[in-house]
């Protein structure tokens, strides 16, 4: 009899990033960590081919017990179930356990996890370990569905040790400081947490002071509330400071980046003070503004002083050098598309480097299903569950809406038309609709919104604002040429071509150091 095996894995949206979840699995089995091996697939992979991965590491059939722990989650739930289909056909005897938030409510309801032989609910840190000691030494327990123990945190394993040193030179570094959040929008699955917790603030700097002697660079905080208690949040801004003025001294380039979710009504003065002492390149922070209606904010229970909001983005971009990213949601119940235009010209008003506009999703075990009826709420059953109509949106409005979203994506938020975007925006006294006015143009064009080049891009906007928006040829071309030149691009696209027979090329650090300084002239 060989060794009991057990299996880690995942299938990410993209090679990468790097599972934060499943790590903390490893870094807490305890005793059965030498039998414990981690593997990260990414969703584009052939499902076949991930379950002969996969299976190739489990003992022989009848050899030895092998546990495959899944993470699951809404943007992998049904390449996952394509994999575990094939490992239950081939290996019945594979014990399979399921984690993750996207099985953690409504299990019975799903066909994922009818393929399990168990289901965590929560926290599995310490669940999981005990369920596998339990399945190699028993007793089996004699429930499909367990709920993950809750410890205080000080018990569960930090991962950080987890991360190889490939995964600190190639891939995005998911971090937390505490888990949790203490605010209740309904949209959001940590609205059925009781409050925010911290891990030991000292243990943690500890750990990020590691992984940075091991060349880590990129860190992206995962928590929901960043800044909920200024104290800490000023100890790790500190702690983050220090060594980019460290390299600084020492005559080195920033290399140093931090990613933060910011609670965008929280921002007191001695925060501001921290965040206004770092340079260009730095920090960026999301800012999950939402809705700036009022009512539809009442209505799924998230509170935000809208007036501190906009005050505190004003001075985020007067004052600092942060990157500030910012979220919209279509489709609240309630919200038309009148109110989400509005908020939508209010949060441009106020400069972010980037707007996410996002169609509201189900997520599972949210309270915003309580809304279905009232506001006539359609949400798609399949993942990633978004609202297809409400009684104030019909269907047609949400589709051209995908349109507009993935357009923004491509020309405002890409930062290849910085010029160009002005010009569209321009084209009347409401942002929103101005853009709405070009996404519709474009689908009409275009016909699809992936494999859109930036030459096929200008091409397209420069007939659109010539034409339908009726401005003057040079304008337009001057504005396109300015942008297309310093986004990096080597080749001439149609419209261009003829105006200015040979367009300079520039290389990816060129193009970087133009794009940084438009950010710091908006600045």
């Amino acid at each position: 009899m060989t060794a009991p095996r057990i299996l880690l894995c995942t299938l990410n949206a993209r090679y990468s990033h790097a599972s934060l979840g499943l790590r903390y699995l490893l870094a807490n089995m305890g005793d059965l960590r030498p039998y414990t091996s981690l593997h990260e697939f990414t969703i584009s992979r052939d499902p076949a081919l991930i379950a002969d991965e996969i299976l190739a590491q489990c003992p022989p059939a009848g050899e030895g017990i092998g546990i495959l722990g899944f993470g699951v989650y809404i943007w992998n739930v049904r390449q996952t179930e394509a994999v575990l289909t094939r490992i239950r056909a081939s290996r019945p005897d594979i014990r399979i356990v399921l984690g993750g938030p996207e099985v953690s409510y409504e299990v019975n309801l799903q066909s994922i996890t009818a393929i399990a032989d168990f289901v965590i609910t929560g926290w599995g840190d310490i669940s999981f370990p005990k369920l596998c000691r339990a399945l190699i030494d028993g007793p089996r327990p004699l429930q499909k569905v367990i709920a993950g123990e809750q410890p205080p945190l000080e018990q569960i394993a930090l991962p950080y040790r987890e991360f190889s040193d490939a995964d600190l030179a190639h891939r995005v570094l998911y971090v937390e400081a505490s888990r949790g959040c203490p605010f209740k929008c309904e949209f959001c699955l940590s609205a059925l947490d009781k409050t925010a917790w911290a891990f030991d603030l000292d243990t943690f700097l500890d750990e990020m002071a590691g992984l940075y002697t091991r060349g880590a660079r990129l860190f992206k905080f995962v928590d929901r509330t960043f800044n909920l208690k200024i104290d800490a949040s000023l100890r790790i801004l500190q702690f983050f400071l220090e060594r980019i003025e460290a390299n600084a001294a020492a005559g080195r380039a920033l290399d140093l980046f931090v990613h933060f979710e910011v609670v965008p009504d929280h921002l007191p003065d001695r925060l501001k003070e921290m965040i206004a002492r770092f340079p260009p390149g730095a920090l960026q922070f999301e800012i999950g503004i939402q809705s700036f209606d009022v009512e539809v904010q009442k209505r799924i229970s998230r509170r935000q002083d809208n007036d501190k909001t906009a005050a505190n983005l004003q001075w985020l971009r007067s004052h600092s050098h942060a990157h500030i990213h910012a979220d919209l949601i279509f489709g609240l119940p309630g919200e038309t598309l009148d109110s989400f235009a509005d908020g939508f010209d209010r949060l441009y008003a106020l400069q972010p480097h980037e707007i996410q506009p996002g169609i509201l999703k189900r997520l599972r075990g949210t309270p915003i299903i309580r809304h279905t009826e009232t506001w006539g709420m359609v949400f798609d059953p399949e993942p990633p569950y978004q609202v297809k109509s409400t009684s104030t949106l019909d269907a047609a409005i949400f589709e051209q809406f995908e349109h507009f979203a993935r357009y923004w994506d491509l020309i405002a938020n890409s930062g290849r038309f910085g010029k160009t975007i002005a010009l569209i925006l321009d084209t009347e006294s409401s942002p929103f609709r101005a853009f709405w006015r070009c996404s519709a143009w474009l689908w009409t064009s275009l016909a699809r919104t992936q494999g859109v080049s930036p030459e096929m891009l200008v091409d397209q906007l420069f007939t659109y604002l010539t034409g339908q928006a009726g401005l003057a040829a040079s304008t337009v071309r001057d504005c396109l040429l300015a942008d297309y030149v310093a986004s990096g691009a080597r080749s001439n696209p149609v419209c261009l071509q003829g105006y200015l027979p040979k367009l300079p090329v520039i290389d990816k650090k060129q193009a970087r150091t133009a794009r940084q300084d438009r950010h710091e002239g908006a600045a």
